[in-house]
């Protein structure tokens, strides 16, 4: 499970755009509970995202494919480059950041915590 910062402005439509970045970048409806939001798509069978305290963050809970590591590499490969792709872009929308700055935000956070 991992968490991300929303960026400043992007919290007040945070769950329509979970949701609606599901519909949009993974062309798929997401099953909705509780305002947890979940999917299954390419190498991820289970992609679960919900908005944090105060929209301020969104968390994501993935789960791997196992079917998809046991298939023939090339095979394999398009399908998890194309599921990298597509959730690097999810995050790029509903967070507000690119993966640029999640990755500097990420490793600021992480030198706090030492």
């Amino acid at each position: 499970m991992q968490e991300y910062e929303v960026k400043r402005g992007m919290t007040k439509d945070l769950p329509e755009r979970i949701a609606a970045g599901f519909t949009d970048i993974f062309e798929t409806e997401p099953k909705t509970e509780d305002g947890h939001y979940s999917i299954s798509y390419g190498s991820m069978s289970h992609l679960e995202v919900w908005a944090g305290e105060k929209n301020k963050t969104v968390i994501v809970d993935t789960e791997t494919n196992k079917e998809v590591l046991a298939m023939p590499d090339a095979e394999a490969d398009a399908i998890i480059l194309d599921t990298n792709k597509r959730f690097r872009q999810y995050l790029d929308l509903i967070t507000g950041f690119t993966t640029k700055e999640r990755v500097k935000r990420a490793k600021k956070a992480a030198e706090k915590e030492e």
